[in-house]
């Protein structure tokens, strides 16, 4: 095996979500940041929520506000 190509690893690397959940892996990286965790997945959690990241429900329904508009009228 050759020397000095592999990264090195960090058995106690920092997991941070924006939940604030904190956990510990091993990893190449020392500081690991994530948007979504086990402990806010709505997954996991059994709550649905939203998690809309750039606007993309706000985008879909304003892309198909005609649509359903019409859809609308037509059951009436």
């Amino acid at each position: 095996m050759k020397k000095d190509i592999h990264p090195k690893y960090y058995p106690d690397a920092v997991v941070r979500c924006a939940c604030g959940n904190e956990f510990r892996v091993g990893s190449t990286k020392p500081e690991i940041k994530v948007e979504i965790c086990s402990k806010c997945h709505p997954f996991y959690t059994g709550e649905a929520k939203f998690i809309d990241t750039e606007g993309r429900i706000e985008k879909f329904k304003k892309k198909y506000a005609d649509f359903y508009k019409k859809l609308e009228q037509n059951r009436q």
